[in-house]
């Protein structure tokens, strides 16, 4: 297995569990997800978005912070870089950042949705459901 197929089911793994609720697995198997994206070499804004949400499935707000950053010092308006900024600032609970990157969210997606990014289709759920959350904001 490639260390980038590691990283992907590491990465499946640690958001099934999260979303069934099973911190305990969460917190032994985020570990070593982590790891592993830190030891890949450059990584795109994909894969940044996917350590960046195992960090937070982690409670590492830093580093789901971190990517956040770097995706969108990249690009400005990237999707999956502004979702996880709203994620690792209400992460911090930092309401300010969370608000502010939820508006630049929702002024970037007409433009960004229409790029048909596969990392756009690839996480289009998180996409769909940061923006109802940024509507209720």
């Amino acid at each position: 297995m490639s260390p980038r197929e590691r990283a992907d089911r590491l990465f499946d793994r640690v958001m099934r569990l999260s979303s069934e609720g099973k911190t305990d697995s969460v917190q032994f198997f985020a570990p070593m997800a982590l790891q592993t994206y830190a030891t890949l070499g450059p990584l795109d804004a994909d894969l940044r978005y996917d350590y960046g949400r195992v960090a937070e499935a982690a409670g590492a707000a830093e580093i789901a912070r971190a990517q956040a950053d770097t995706i969108l010092q990249a690009d400005s308006t990237h999707l999956l870089g502004l979702v996880l900024a709203v994620r690792a600032a209400v992460l911090r609970s930092d309401t300010a950042a969370a608000r502010l990157f939820s508006r630049r969210l929702l002024a970037a997606e007409p433009s960004e949705s229409a790029k048909k990014l596969p990392e756009y289709e690839r996480h289009q759920g998180d996409i769909l459901d940061a923006l109802a959350e940024a509507r209720r904001r």
